[in-house]
C-alpha cells in the first residue's frame, strides 16, 4: 500500500534511519577517492513509500542500478576510500545543486512522486540540510584527508531514456580536467577496442545541473572524472566483475604514469 506521511516532523530522520553516508574501506592506501551519489535507495521512515509503487524502487529512477557494486569493487581492487549515499535519489539527488528544478524531483521519468510535490521551504531545507549536505561534508572531508591523485564518481545509466536511445557501454563526463577522461578512454580501447565509449554523454556536465564534477572535482584542482556505465552492463555480477577489472585496469594506469 502506497502512504506518504501529512504531519510535518520536526526533523526529517528518526532514529531508526540509516545515516546518510557510507564509508567503505576508510583506510585504504590507494590514491585515488571514489564517490556513490546515487548508491542507495532508502527512504527516511517520515516519507513513507514517497507515495510510489514499491516496484518503482527498482527502477532507474530511485538509484543508479549496479553503480554501488561496481564501486564497492572498485574500491577493494583499487585499495581506495569510497563515499556512498543512502538515500534514494527521489528524496533528494546529491549529484545536483539544492537550487536545481530536479533536486527533488516532483515528477522522474515518467513517474509522478506525491511525496515531493508542493514542498514548502522548510522541507526542502530539511533534505538538504540532513542529508546532501552530510554527504557533501563527508566527500569534502575525505579529499581533505586523503588528498588523492584523482577522484571518480561512479554512476549508471538507463539504456533508454524518454524514448531515446542511449547505445554507449561507458561514458565519461567532464569539463575543465580535459586530460583524465580522454586517458581513461585510451586505456579502455586497449584493453577492450569492442566498446562503445561516449565522451560527455549521456548527458554534459553544468553548474545548474551537476555538483561532483563543478564543487570537488573542479574547485580543488584534482584529476577527476564522472564515470557513466550504461546500467544493462552491471546488473549481474559478471557484468560488475568485467567493468571493475578494466576500471580499474584504466585508472591505475594513469594514476601510475600520469597521462
Amino acid at each position: 500500500m502506497m502512504n506518504i506521511s501529512n504531519q510535518p516532523q520536526s526533523t526529517l530522520l528518526g532514529a531508526s534511519d540509516p545515516s546518510p553516508v557510507e564509508i567503505v574501506n576508510p583506510d585504504g592506501s590507494g590514491d585515488v577517492l571514489l564517490v556513490c551519489e546515487h548508491a542507495g535507495r532508502e527512504i527516511p521512515s517520515s516519507l513513507g513509500d514517497l507515495g510510489i509503487a514499491a516496484s518503482e524502487m527498482d527502477r532507474h529512477i530511485a538509484y543508479d542500478i549496479g553503480a554501488r557494486d561496481l564501486a564497492l569493487m572498485l574500491s577493494k581492487r583499487l585499495d581506495a576510500r569510497l563515499v556512498a549515499q543512502r538515500y534514494s535519489r527521489l528524496v533528494i539527488d546529491c549529484n545536483r545543486p539544492t537550487e536545481a528544478d530536479d533536486s527533488i524531483p516532483p515528477v522522474s521519468d515518467g513517474t509522478e512522486i506525491p511525496a515531493n510535490r508542493n514542498l514548502d521551504a522548510r522541507e526542502r531545507a530539511q533534505r538538504a540540510t540532513e542529508i546532501f549536505e552530510p554527504f557533501d561534508r563527508a566527500l569534502a572531508q575525505a579529499i581533505r584527508d586523503r588528498r588523492p591523485k584523482a577522484i571518480f564518481a561512479i554512476h549508471s545509466f538507463n539504456p533508454v531514456l524518454r524514448g531515446v536511445s542511449r547505445p554507449w557501454d561507458i561514458g565519461f563526463l567532464y569539463r575543465k580536467d580535459a586530460r583524465t577522461s580522454p586517458a581513461l578512454r585510451q586505456y579502455l580501447l586497449a584493453a577492450a577496442p569492442d566498446l562503445s565509449i561516449g565522451m560527455q554523454e549521456p548527458y554534459t556536465i553544468s553548474d545548474r545541473s551537476d555538483w561532483f564534477v563543478p564543487v570537488h572535482g573542479e574547485r580543488n584542482g584534482i584529476a577527476h572524472s564522472l564515470i557513466e556505465v550504461r546500467n544493462d552492463n552491471i546488473s549481474h555480477p559478471e557484468g560488475v566483475a568485467r567493468f571493475a577489472d578494466l576500471l580499474a585496469g584504466a585508472i591505475d594506469g594513469f594514476t601510475k604514469r600520469g597521462d
